[in-house]
């Protein structure tokens, strides 16, 4: 299984952020990756750089005959389609598309592409949709599902229940 975990806080070419990301999703099906499951687009509150406006947020599975290297060159393709111009890190942008996992490969160290992302665990605005598209799947190096994870993000927060965002679309 490839997850790819979409935002976007900025309009873009395509419009409002969620309709980046629904124009990010039809791209990959132009682009001959199969979009097998797709979540709900969820708001969520920015994360690393505040004072930005709020993002949407989502995960999809997809089918992509290529190696991860080809995958990220895609992706990047995609995201300047819509018209993202990389800047400030975690910072506003138009697009932001992240391989969260590979079919469960493990690569640390000196390459561009990290997997499975070093984030997955930490970060609610993610959790939320994968839980809702592949429940099941366990992370790659520490064994949990994605409702593991959330409930270890939401004790750490200081939260019991609830959702990370609002659906959006």
């Amino acid at each position: 299984m490839i997850l790819l975990g979409l935002g976007a806080n900025l309009p873009g070419r395509a419009g409002a952020p969620a309709d980046t990301l629904d124009f990010a999703v039809a791209c990959m099906r132009a682009a001959g990756i199969t979009v097998a499951r797709r979540s709900s687009w969820v708001a969520s509150t920015p994360w690393g750089v505040l004072g930005q406006p709020a993002f949407v947020n989502g995960v999809v599975a997809i089918e992509a005959h290529v190696p991860p290297e080809a995958l990220l060159t895609r992706c990047q393709r995609i995201e300047r389609l819509a018209g993202r111009r990389r800047g400030r890190r975690w910072g506003a942008r138009v697009l932001d598309i992240d391989i969260l996992d590979w079919h469960g490969v493990i690569r640390r160290g000196c390459s561009r592409l990290i997997l499975p992302h070093p984030e997955i665990a930490a970060r609610a605005f993610v959790l939320e949709p994968l839980r809702e598209i592949a429940p099941r799947w366990h992370h790659p190096l520490n064994g949990l599902t994605p409702v593991q994870m959330l409930n270890r993000v939401r004790a750490r927060e200081g939260r019991v229940s609830g959702p990370a965002g609002s659906a959006v679309g």
